[in-house]
């Protein structure tokens, strides 16, 4: 008992340390995060004399600070401020900054993947769904070591790409963030060594209180993580909407100001959700991979359940993240409305018809693998003919959604036309038809969920047929308001239209909570008609989540252009003037051909991701483990 007691103690020391040390670089940055700019009054009274301080007015808070750096520099197209290959600077450093977005983005998700579905395993009371629990979230994080590690080659690369091709600005933007940027070179340590101690430590600290160690230690990697994220936006929003500088890009001596930007929180949310789902996506890609190429049945079922698992995490980060984007956009319009017309109504307004594709994309092909799912379940097959409804649903809420206001026209076209409104399609594509739109999909797939959470099941409780009728009234009645407030858009002005996207929301959201409530409550108990066949599902289910993965990562590739063709001639916005060469937004055909080449090269790397993992899979010793509901005992890879 004593060596119990003095092995937990150790533990508890240990991990204490840890955080100690992962926290160091924060403590001592502290005097840096909330100084003045006392540096400049220093050397002013060096002079004897009576101390002559510059002060600047900030360009976002409007409040007065201190000059604290130099002001931004004034490039000019040559040598010396713009080197360059015989090639595109601009799209070298493109491609470089969204290859480490990808991984990024990727290693960032799993570990919160790994922390919730390890968390799952450890307070299940069932040792068998413990083990499984366990295994699947081994599995993850064994996926992202090696990401993680192209991670780190990809974010020197696109140092080095900055340190060449473009070194006045990056000097200067390096100057502004000077303060933190050591935090984020420590943290970045500190996620490393806390990710390994974490891998390698697994089997070690499988058991008993260990494992609660182990379980924290996903807790604080996953907060460096967030942090290193939030950082990371800083710059961003940063370049997007400036503060903490006055007009003349001087620092002014508040690092705070300067990284809690007018876009930092919603960028924040945004990319989080954002990382999520495509996470999960990839994730899910993986399942299918080794699915498809899978030899046996009870490799077809784990791999079939981790796909499932994936797929539901993904998507439950999917579904909020149309409402994080809107409010984004109404950040960047409250911020500079001309950002906004440029972005929605402007230069860039058919990339936001392209991303709508996209979205229904992603949407169709959830909802299509959750049917093709109902098919591993007895009893599901009363949903079957109901599904060709809820495709006229999403089919008409998809092509109302992609629906356009103004079409790209020629000056000879516009003059023809007498205007820049269609005569036909200009009466069409307005927002509050939009908002219904995507409500009616993401509705729709809460119904899928809902019928997929209930396919094997009949409920028990008493007030059965009553909660059936309830339910069915209130997704009636939210498709009622949602399409009656999207008619309703055109009979109102413009600016009272925006308006209505806030009940359409509402009721979208009071779908996905109260639903899923009310039908956890009535499932609770309920009577199975047969155990989930995991691996009794087509190969065409399979072929969706990898579908579903790209059209996550085309998106994410599409947004991240959109971000910076905002700032148009612009290094940081209104502060510093890209004076190069490639200082213009390029067409709408050669984005979607970049984002596609970024699309395909990262695919195809992170094809040589899956095959090491599973090459790493044959070689691992097998154990037996616990079974997939539904199968039989099957022996599993092991640690």
């Amino acid at each position: 008992m004593g060596s119990v007691t003095r092995t937990k103690l150790m533990s508890i020391m240990a991990l204490c340390a840890m955080i100690g040390l992962l926290l160091m670089p924060i403590l001592v940055a502290i005097p840096a995060l909330a100084g003045d700019g006392g540096a400049p009054a220093a050397d002013a009274k060096k002079e004897g004399g009576e101390a002559k301080i510059e002060k600047g007015k900030d360009v976002y808070y409007k409040t007065e600070g201190i000059v604290s750096g130099p002001p931004a520099p004034k490039t000019t197209d040559g040598e010396k401020d713009y080197p360059r290959y015989n090639f595109e600077s601009r799209v070298l450093l493109w491609f470089a900054n969204q290859q480490h977005l990808y991984y990024g983005s990727f290693v960032l998700a799993v570990p919160i993947f790994c922390m919730v579905i390890e968390f799952m395993g450890v307070v299940t009371k069932d040792k068998a769904m413990a083990k499984r629990y366990d295994q699947l979230a081994y599995d993850f994080i064994k996926i992202s070591l090696t990401a993680y590690s192209l991670t780190a080659i990809l974010g020197g690369i696109l140092i080095f790409t900055f340190l060449t091709l473009y070194p006045a600005f990056f000097q200067y933007l390096s100057g502004i963030f000077r303060p933190v940027m050591h935090i984020y070179a420590l943290m970045f340590v500190a996620e490393s060594g806390t990710l390994y101690i974490y891998y390698y430590g697994w089997d070690k600290m499988k058991e008993g209180f260990l494992k609660w160690i182990h379980l924290s230690m996903s807790v604080v990697l996953n907060v460096i993580g967030t942090i290193l994220m939030f950082l990371a936006n800083s710059w961003i929003g940063f370049m997007m909407s400036p503060a903490g500088v006055d007009e003349q890009g001087r620092y002014l001596g508040n690092i705070w100001h300067v990284i809690h930007t007018a876009l930092w929180n919603p960028l924040n949310l945004h990319r989080i959700l954002g990382n999520m789902a495509f996470g999960g996506g990839v994730v899910a890609a993986y399942a299918a991979y080794r699915f498809l190429s899978a030899k046996t049945d009870e490799e077809r079922a784990h791999y079939d359940w981790m796909g499932y698992i994936a797929m539901a995490l993904g998507v439950a980060f999917l579904i909020p993240l149309p409402f994080a984007g809107y409010w984004l956009m109404r950040e960047v319009y409250a911020y500079r409305q001309q950002m906004g017309i440029t972005l929605m109504g402007g230069l860039l307004a058919w990339l936001f018809i392209i991303q709508a594709t996209m979205i229904g994309i992603l949407f169709l092909s959830t909802n299509y693998y959750l049917w093709q799912a109902l098919g591993r379940m007895r009893g599901a097959e009363k949903y079957q003919r109901y599904i060709k409804y809820l495709v006229f649903l999403l089919t008409c809420g998809y092509l109302v959604f992609i629906t356009p206001h103004t079409i790209v026209m020629t000056p000879a076209e516009l003059k023809a036309m007498g205007g820049q409104q269609h005569p036909v399609l200009g009466n069409y594509g307005v927002m509050s038809a939009k908002n219904g739109g995507i409500n009616v999909i993401i509705t729709t797939t809460v119904l899928s969920f809902v019928w997929y959470m209930r396919g094997n099941k009949v409920s028990t409780v008493s007030w059965a047929k009553f909660g059936n009728i309830f339910m069915g009234c209130f997704f009636f009645f939210a498709y009622l308001n949602i399409i009656m407030l999207a008619v309703y858009g055109y009979y109102i002005p413009a600016n009272v239209r925006v308006g209505l996207s806030v009940p359409q929301v509402a009721t979208t959201l009071s779908c996905l909570f109260f639903m899923f409530a009310l039908n956890s409550v009535m499932m609770k108990g309920a009577k199975q008609m047969g155990p989930i066949e995991w691996g009794k599902i087509s190969a065409r289910s399979q072929y969706a989540l990898i579908m579903l993965a790209t059209a996550f990562t085309w998106m994410m590739g599409l947004m991240g252009y959109i971000r910076s063709s905002v700032r148009l001639f612009w290094h940081v916005n209104e502060i510093m003037r890209d004076n190069s060469p490639w200082a213009y937004t390029h067409t709408v055909g050669f984005a979607a051909n970049m984002i596609s080449a970024n699309v395909l090269f990262f695919w195809i790397s992170i094809m040589f991701v899956f095959w090491l993992g599973a090459l790493a899979a044959k070689k691992a010793p097998v154990e037996a483990k616990a079974a997939v509901p539904g199968r039989a005992t099957a022996p599993a890879v092991g640690h």
